[in-house]
């Protein structure tokens, strides 16, 4: 099974799901001697073994996989529908026409197939977001030689993993950009920081620890495996290069002097997630609702329509976005390893 200690470089590259993340992404994190993962979120489970495959035809054997955990909890229409009302002259002025709530289903992400997927193509790592598997799901990916872990915000969620038969933790703190991992979609997410998060991981739970959160310079990444944990895992600081598939308007927001401040919102996904502030999140936010995945549908359309237009998508962000730069995502990682 594969051991995230044994890297030559402590740098993990964020699975960033939407088109960021790409297997020449992955690759190019494996060739400096950091771990790359490609991020199966939305994706159907022929696009994710395609990708697959494509890291591995690169001659790229060790990288991981990341899969969202479906929601626990169901979907409330009614808060859905109040959202949709105030999304419709938006979406109109785009020329989008939304879907009906009634259409927006529960969504599970094919999660069962892709489980059946890394366990058939023996994924050397997979990483969990959004809550923690069913200890059915560790013993099966275990059977087939897959090191598993989940991302967590607090210790308590740490412990829940380990419980479950996670075989590592990635602690996230709250600078991190996009989504926040949060098990329960309507918490509002943790602001301890990380170095005190860590702290807390490290003494309640004995499992290898990836941290994430706003690390973007050398010196910050090796203040925090000074910590304790085995590696640092790193996603804003990575869309701007070479080989990400960042939305253009995405990469030039990150460089745009105007922008300097990132917020936390609900606005596009119903997940808690940190964005560069834009007139989108300036318009919805206050009236968002905790309702992933309806809302993700929801909006999906409006962010087709608005791809060019970095007011109207989602600029994930973490609290280092300046940091970015235009450059092989290799000398990223080994910069910060």
């Amino acid at each position: 099974m594969f051991d995230l200690r044994d890297l030559s470089r402590g740098v993990v590259a964020a699975p960033m799901a939407g088109g960021p993340t790409t297997p020449d992404l992955v690759v190019a994190a494996g060739v400096a001697g950091g771990l790359g993962q490609l991020a199966a979120g939305y994706l159907a489970p022929d696009k994710v073994r395609a990708d697959i495959a494509a890291v591995r035809a690169a001659g790229t054997e060790a990288f991981g996989v990341n899969i969202f955990v479906p929601e626990s909890q169901p979907i409330d229409r009614d808060a859905v529908a109040r959202y949709r009302a105030e999304l419709v002259p938006y979406a109109r002025g785009l020329g989008v026409t939304l879907p009906e709530v009634d259409d927006l289903g529960e969504d599970d992400d094919h999660f069962d197939a892709k489980i059946r997927l890394m366990c058939d193509e023996r994924i050397p790592v997979v990483s969990f977001a959004f809550g923690c598997p069913s200890p059915d799901v560790f013993d099966e990916l275990h059977r087939h030689g897959c090191s598993a872990g989940v991302t967590v915000t607090t210790a308590a969620d740490a412990e829940i993993a380990q419980q479950a038969g996670a075989d590592w933790v990635c602690v996230q703190g709250p600078e991190a950009g996009g989504h926040r991992s949060v098990f329960d979609r309507r918490t509002t997410p943790p602001t301890l920081s990380l170095d005190q998060l860590i702290g807390e991981v490290v003494d309640r739970v004995p499992l290898p620890i990836v941290a994430a959160g706003g690390i973007s310079t050398p010196d910050r990444a090796d203040e925090v495996r000074s910590l304790g944990p085995v590696a640092v895992q790193v996603g804003t600081v990575l869309l701007r290069t070479d080989e990400a598939g960042t939305k253009p308007a995405h990469a030039a927001a990150l460089a745009d002097p105007d922008r300097t401040e990132t917020v936390v919102t609900w606005a596009f996904s119903g997940r808690p997630a940190r964005a560069l502030r834009n007139l989108f999140t300036d318009r919805f936010s206050d009236a968002a609702v905790a309702e992933y995945p309806a809302v993700n549908t929801l909006t999906g359309g409006i962010r087709r329509a608005a791809s060019s237009d970095p007011d109207g998508i989602n600029l994930w962000a973490g609290s280092g976005f300046r940091d970015a730069v235009v450059e092989p995502a290799a000398e990223t990682i080994a910069r910060l390893g």
